[in-house]
This record gives structure tokens, C-alpha cells and sequence, in this order.
């Protein structure tokens, strides 16, 4: 495997950066951001994200690997930081009708878990009511918002997104504005998950890029309705009831704005792929797919039962029949985490569209609740996860079905309020371990 330094003098940073932000034409002013006091840094001893079936010993594993990126790297850390200046840009972003406090116990808790190597930034720009602007328009006041940060703080070389429910979307649009294809390393492998799982299977999407002018590293979604909302699999509260699925579709820009028609799949004129569709591609809108394939390393965190607002099988893209029985056991050290899974690259032409979805889709936005709508939906979310599936994926299944309130999970999932939502303090807890090794073992490899 060919690698090559990323880490490089402060000066060779801010250029890039710099360059980037130009091209942007961003003028806005700087803000504000916020920084964590503990130590963090990277381990010296190999790494192994392989992940799969439901195995304690495994995921054991991966809390011991994680804990010795924080005691026993010191020296790979210092290579990267010798001014102990945060270097890693993790930004967190929230979901509908929400705000900077669903993120409060994750934000403390990360911060202890991961260090002051990184600066924990929570996205502002889409609080409330703007999130029903739509996805495109949300996730470009993130872009910018993020591009603030990155002109504020010279000394951040890496970055990483953590995205509740909606806040996946608006994370997954952003990333598509901030990407620019210039590389630290373009022999390095696009998903280092591939290299440590033994998977020689690579994506045409995934060559490397930059984010914002930085390497980027994790993008993890919790919750998000990657395949758009539809029926009691993807919008579990509708209950299956057909009048209510046949309501929703229409009903929702009434309520949500342009946001509930994209989350439909109704956007757009008819003869104009809905956005979710072109968000599975790289397309005249943006690098999306390309964007994606920069992070060495995509998780998505799903709820399989009790989640009443994303269904299982879209916030873990996941066709009908790939849907079995989860464990109901958890993970050693993770409660409530049952199962990781490692899903890599599928070759395809990626996503299309067809006369026949045309059609469908006028007739979906026409008479919606008939059977073509149903087939529209079908056709639309196939085609998605076509598209999505030419990148890897490590998936996470977590199942509140033990927890007090299981009825809560959308929320339990990231800890929205620690008193009532603390069932998820074990997601948040393989959260930081994850992002704490894959920070770990890209240092490591970038040092040899």
C-alpha cells in the first residue's frame, strides 16, 4: 500500500485552505467555536475495523484499541500537533425543528473522550423552522457556516461530520459544496476500512479529495433518512394506515416546506430527478458521491424498532430483503448497540432515470396515494441505493428495545436530553471510540 505524509507544516495548511476559501468566494466573518480540554492522541499499535456479526470480543476490541489511542500515542499525536492546537474539525449536526442544545450531553461527552486535538463544532445555521427550506438551501448555510470555522482556526488539518436524523441530509449537500478534488495523497486507499478488512474492492467515487480544504475522515450519520420518508418502513408514525400514507406526501410542504417535498420525492418538475436521486451521484448540482468517498471512513447508525420518525431500512440503506431478525443483544461496553456490519462497494452504473420514473413521478405528484406512486417510490429509492451502495458503508443497528422509553429512540439515539434520552449514552460511547480510532489510525498510517 502506498501512503504518504498528511502532515505538513501549519503555513502548507492555511495555503490550502486559504486557496479553497477564495475559490468559494465565502466572505463571511468568522465565528465562534468551541474547543475541549482533555489529552487525546494516536496509537502506535495496529488496527482492526472489521466488524460483522454480533461478537463481544470483537467490539471489546475496538474500546481497547480506542483507549490506547489515547494513552500510548502521545508520539504519533505530537508529530501532527507540536503546539497542541486542535487539528480535527468534528462538526455536529442536528435534524428538523431542532437546535445546538440536542447536542449537549454529546458535545461534553465527546469532548472528554476525544481530546483537545479536536475542535467539537455545533452547526447553528439551520436551527428550527430553517429546516424546512429545503436540503440544497440548508445544506449551504452549513457549508458556509463550516468554511467560518475553517478560516478562524489555522491550525485544523482534518475533518469529520456527526449528523442526526435530517442533519445527515443538510451534512451529505454541505460536504458536496466544501469538496475540491486537490489530495494529500492520492495513491492512499479510499476507505482505510477496505485495507483492514480485507477487502481489495475499490470505488471509482472514492479517489481522495479534500473537505473545506482539509483531509476528511469520518462521516457518521445517526438516524437519517438517506432514501427519503415514505409509509410505515421509512415513517414508521404513519402506523401503515393508507389514508395517512396517501395525506402525507401532499400534505407535507404545507407543513415542512420544500424539505417534506424532497423527503417524498415529489421536488422538482417531473422530468427532473428528485434531489435524493441526484445526491446518490456526481451530477451538475455537485461532487456528491465523490464528496462521500473523500471520508476514509462512512458509518451509519440506524434504530431497527421504536423509531417512529426514520424506519430502519432508510437510515441504514437497506433494500426490503436485506432487512433480518437483529440481535438483541449488546455489544460488550456499547449498550444497545447490537450489531456492526461492514458493507463494501457494490459496482454499478449508478443511479438512473427512466421515462418510466418520469412518468411515475408526474403521476405521483398529480394523484398521489394511487398505485403508481407506490411503484414511483420503489423505482426512486432503488435507484438511491444503487447510487449510495458504490461507496462502503460500515452500518450500525442499535435497538432500544430494552430501554425504559424505547418509544424515544429517534432521540435516545444521540442523547438529545441526557435526563430523558440517556438510553444512547452506549451509541454516543461507540461513537467517540470509533472516531477515535479511525483518528488514531490515519496519523498512524500517515507516519509510516
Amino acid at each position: 500500500m502506498a501512503t504518504a505524509p498528511f502532515i505538513h507544516a501549519r503555513c502548507s495548511y492555511s495555503s490550502r485552505i486559504s486557496n479553497f476559501i477564495n475559490k468559494s468566494g465565502s466572505q463571511q466573518t468568522p465565528i465562534a467555536s468551541s474547543s475541549s480540554s482533555s489529552s487525546s492522541s494516536a496509537s502506535n499499535s495496529g488496527f482492526n475495523l472489521s466488524s460483522g456479526t454480533n461478537s463481544g470480543q470483537r467490539h471489546q476490541g475496538l474500546r481497547a484499541q480506542a483507549m490506547s489511542a489515547t494513552t500510548n500515542g502521545n508520539s504519533i499525536s505530537s508529530m501532527g500537533n507540536s503546539r497542541n492546537d486542535p487539528d480535527h474539525l468534528l462538526v455536529l449536526v442536528h435534524g428538523i425543528l431542532a437546535s445546538t442544545a440536542d447536542w449537549t450531553y454529546a458535545e461534553a461527552e465527546l469532548k472528554r473522550r476525544l481530546g483537545k486535538n479536536f475542535l467539537i463544532f455545533v452547526s447553528s445555521s439551520n436551527t428550527y423552522t430553517k429546516t424546512f427550506t429545503g436540503i440544497d438551501g440548508a445544506g449551504k448555510r452549513l457549508a458556509d457556516e463550516v468554511l467560518q470555522v475553517v478560516r478562524k482556526t489555522e491550525s485544523l488539518k482534518r475533518i469529520s461530520f456527526l449528523a442526526h436524523s435530517l442533519g445527515g441530509l443538510f451534512a451529505r449537500y454541505a460536504i458536496s459544496v466544501l469538496y475540491s478534488r486537490d489530495s494529500y495523497n492520492r495513491d492512499q486507499p479510499d476507505d482505510l476500512a477496505h485495507s483492514t478488512e480485507g477487502n481489495s474492492q475499490s470505488s471509482s467515487f472514492s479517489k481522495g479529495g479534500m473537505i473545506a480544504g482539509l483531509e476528511p475522515i469520518s462521516f457518521i450519520t445517526l438516524a437519517t433518512p438517506h432514501l427519503g420518508v415514505r409509509g410505515k418502513r421509512q415513517l414508521p408514525f404513519l402506523l401503515g394506515v393508507p389514508i395517512l400514507e396517501k395525506l402525507a406526501a401532499p400534505m407535507a410542504p404545507l407543513f415542512v416546506g420544500r424539505t417534506g417535498s424532497q423527503l417524498f420525492l415529489t421536488d422538482g418538475k417531473p422530468n427532473r430527478p428528485p434531489l435524493l436521486l441526484r445526491m446518490a451521484s456526481d451530477c451538475e448540482d455537485g461532487k456528491f458521491l465523490s464528496a462521500l468517498g473523500a471520508f476514509k471512513c462512512r458509518i451509519i447508525y440506524a434504530n431497527v424498532s421504536y423509531d417512529h420518525m426514520v424506519g430502519w431500512r432508510t437510515s441504514s440503506i437497506r433494500r426490503e430483503m436485506e432487512l433480518s431478525k437483529p440481535p438483541r443483544q449488546s455489544l460488550d461496553g456499547y449498550q444497545h448497540v447490537v450489531d456492526v456490519e461492514y458493507c463494501p462497494p457494490v459496482p454499478s452504473d449508478g443511479p438512473q432515470f427512466s421515462q418510466e420514473a418520469v412518468r411515475a413521478k408526474e403521476e405521483a405528484q398529480n394523484a398521489p396515494g394511487t398505485q403508481k406512486t407506490v411503484e414511483y417510490h420503489e423505482i426512486i429509492e432503488e435507484e438511491v441505493i444503487q447510487g449510495l451502495q458504490q461507496l462502503g458503508w460500515r452500518k450500525v443497528d442499535v435497538s432500544f428495545h430494552s430501554s425504559f422509553w424505547p418509544f424515544f429512540a429517534h432521540n435516545n439515539i444521540h442523547v438529545k436530553n441526557e435526563w430523558i434520552h440517556n438510553a444512547g449514552i452506549g451509541v454516543i460511547a461507540h461513537v467517540a471510540d470509533s472516531l477515535r480510532q479511525q483518528e488514531a489510525s490515519s496519523i498512524l498510517t500517515a507516519s509510516l
